[in-house]
């Protein structure tokens, strides 16, 4: 089997396609040859050797997959060999998604709905995940609420703007380009904000008639947060999904309207939450949601797919990779 290695932390020079060491499945464990593989930022900082939480050395990164599984452990009943799945690996997983196969526990892969393919597949496990997190869990939007989702054309975001569409929300979503505008348009978003535009917010009072948004997911919170208070509802939530730097907030605008900021990371997920939003997740799957894939590479051009990722650019999508049959 082959994959990416990484020995030491660095840039992507140290992403290295080679030969993997073969492990044995576990009794509670499958054996997934994965057809396609999802890429997401953490996975760059963790390589650089800057997250908080870092493995021990040599490692082999990625937490998103989707394939076919073709071995299965003497104690797993829920799953069988041929089984198309999806995977979003957390914990105790021996090695990464960046290889031709993977073997985790079954606690980190769902059933892949027929109408999607691999690289939609392996496109939602964290960013999916999160999405529904985000909203329901921590959110707990409701139908007819205004919901506000910045950066909305990235991985989490068109997730995101689906979700909160298909139950029921009235969704304003950001973007920073024409063709990102385009694309939420797309998706069928009731209004698409572009964030370059100053003052952009200012048309929330009019959008709301006076209201203010009920629930606002945000992905770069250092930037937005401070603008975020001045537009929430009373009893408003604030969702941190992402954030690049500190930033200064008047805390009475949080008194003022009772508004709620909270934020997450998805290690820290219970198992229970963990299968309420699979189900979620895969139901909504099943009822028309799919994720938008921006761009598509080889495994073996891993170290270009991660540049591309953290590039300046208005994201489109999710970043994918191919696995070579």
């Amino acid at each position: 089997m082959k994959g990416i290695l990484v020995s030491e932390f660095g840039s992507s020079d140290v992403l290295t396609y080679t030969q993997l060491e073969e492990v044995a499945v576990g009794d509670k464990e499958v054996k997934i040859s994965l057809r396609s593989i999802g890429i997401n930022p953490v996975e760059t900082y963790i390589r650089q050797g800057t997250y908080s939480l870092l493995p021990e050395l040599p490692y082999t990164p990625g937490k998103d997959g989707a394939g076919i599984i073709e071995e299965v452990g003497k104690e797993v009943s829920n799953f069988k060999i041929g089984d198309r799945v999806f995977v979003s690996v957390n914990g105790n997983n021996r090695r990464g998604t960046y290889a031709e196969e993977i073997i985790c526990s079954t606690d980190f892969i769902y059933p892949l709905p027929d109408n999607l393919n691999f690289e939609e597949g392996a496109a939602l496990g964290t960013t999916g995940m999160t999405a529904v997190h985000a909203l329901h869990q921590k959110g707990k939007i409701k139908p007819g609420e205004f919901v506000l989702i910045h950066g909305a054309t990235g991985g989490v975001g068109n997730i995101a703007v689906q979700l909160a569409k298909l139950h029921g929300a009235i969704v304003i979503a950001t973007a920073g380009s024409s063709n990102g505008m385009a694309m939420l348009k797309k998706l069928d978003v009731d209004f698409v904000l572009n964030h370059r535009d100053e003052n952009y917010l200012s048309v929330i009072e009019k959008i709301t008639n006076h209201h203010g948004i009920d629930v606002i997911i945000e992905m770069l919170a250092n930037v937005n947060l401070g603008k975020d208070l001045e537009v929430m509802a009373l009893n408003g939530r604030v969702v941190i999904v992402g954030n690049r730097g500190e930033v200064t907030i008047n805390p009475r605008l949080m008194m003022s309207k009772d508004v709620q900021v909270m934020g997450f990371i998805s290690a820290n997920m219970t198992e229970k939450e963990r299968k309420e939003n699979s189900y979620q997740l895969v139901a909504a799957l099943k009822s028309g949601v799919k994720p938008v894939i921006e761009q598509s590479f080889s495994l073996k051009e891993v170290d270009k797919a991660q540049d591309f990722v953290m590039s300046e650019r208005q994201a489109l999508g999710k970043i994918v990779m191919k696995v070579d049959e």
